[in-house]
């Protein structure tokens, strides 16, 4: 596809990256397409909780549209996602079976939809949940982005109904994610909102070793930790640490811990963008074990696998520095060839060129539009 491109993405957040990180991700992407002299408006729900926590309230890269419910959102925007050359809806978008519905009824010429979450949408389909994604409306997308790839994408076609299925991983802005040069302050660190399901990892591979080792510094930021965790005391607690202040944290750390949601576990192939943020900043990467992970990363080439704490353990107190820069460097290299905003944007760019312009005869009858 040659030309600047008008594309519109309806997703679950830009300006606030507070316990979600949606946001990051579609930073990097957007900030890719602006950068390929691409022109993307998001519009956002505004919502009490990303209002009071909003680090990018404007954007530089993008237009960026606040509307307070579905209804206002169509009758101030509709000529907007009309005339796009593309829609792109993601995934936990509030009230989004009724955005989808609504957005199919104006045929855009390409829609599409980007799952941030596949493995958790899927899971969710499963069980007849359909909070943001009916199953009916699998085959309305001319294409399905997917933040998983691997056997996920036979799956959304052959089981859920997906038209045609493609993995759009997360990606790092590697402007902005670099190593800062300050001094090391913590051995192991971990950027995370609290999950329960991810916990029991996290206290296997962050919270057990810092017991072990008092003497060395750790470190876990992000929101929603309940109160009746017993923190080590070597363990530095940080609520809440806004993208901006992302590289500044892990240039800081001697390694970084990445630890993974299970839905993730079970589908495979899922990278998290912290797995791209670290490795562009230099930081050394140790990671719960998932399928998929040593096609991304090469194990104890460019990064340690553990799945006890004597594994934590063992590398924190025996690597040398040697080794532990040369993982790095080698995950770094991987990133900036593959995983980097300007790659995932042209990677979008060239599956939407793919695609014919309004051709969807096996989308469901639009459902009345409700806030």
């Amino acid at each position: 596809m040659t030309g600047s491109l008008n594309i519109v993405i309806l997703g679950l957040s830009l300006s606030s990256s507070w316990g979600n990180g949606h946001a990051t991700t579609y930073r990097a992407l957007i900030r890719g397409l602006n950068a390929e002299r691409h022109r993307v408006s998001f519009l956002e729900r505004d919502v009490p909780w990303y209002a009071s926590n909003r680090d990018l309230p404007q954007p530089d890269f993008c237009r960026l549209i606040y509307y307070g419910d579905v209804s206002e959102m169509f009758e101030n925007h509709a000529g907007l996602i009309s005339a796009a050359d593309a829609v792109i809806v993601g995934s936990y978008v509030p009230s989004g079976v009724t955005v989808i519905d609504a957005v199919a009824a104006l045929r855009p010429r390409r829609l599409c939809f980007y799952d941030i979450d596949t493995p958790v949408t899927l899971a969710k389909l499963d069980r007849d949940d359909e909070e943001y994604l009916a199953r009916r409306q699998l085959p309305i997308f001319d294409t399905y982005f997917s933040f998983s790839g691997g056997d996920v994408l036979t799956r959304l076609e052959r089981d859920y109904g997906a038209r045609r299925a493609l993995a759009l991983y997360c990606s790092v802005d590697a402007t902005r994610y670099r190593a800062t040069g300050e001094a090391f302050r913590w051995d192991l660190g971990y950027l995370g909102t609290y999950s329960p399901d991810r916990q029991p990892t996290l206290e296997r591979l962050l919270i057990e070793p810092a017991r072990r080792l008092p003497h060395l510094k750790f470190a876990v930021a992000g929101p929603q930790y309940p109160q009746h965790i017993n923190w080590p005391s070597n363990v530095e607690r940080i609520e809440h640490l806004p993208p901006a202040d992302h590289a500044s944290f892990y240039s800081r750390q001697r390694f970084t811990l990445n630890v993974t949601r299970s839905d993730m576990i079970a589908a495979g192939w899922s990278p998290s963008v912290r797995l791209f943020e670290a490795a562009a900043c230099g930081t050394p990467i140790i990671s719960d074990a998932w399928r998929g992970l040593d096609e991304l990363f090469s194990e104890n080439d460019a990064i340690i696998i553990a799945r006890r704490s004597e594994d934590v353990v063992g590398n924190l107190t025996t690597m040398t520095a040697t080794d532990r820069r040369a993982l790095a460097s080698a995950a770094q290299a991987t990133v900036m060839q593959r995983h980097t905003s300007e790659v995932r944007a042209q990677e979008l760019v060239a599956a939407l060129g793919e695609l014919p312009e309004g051709v969807r005869d096996t989308r469901s009858t639009p459902q009345p539009i409700s806030a």
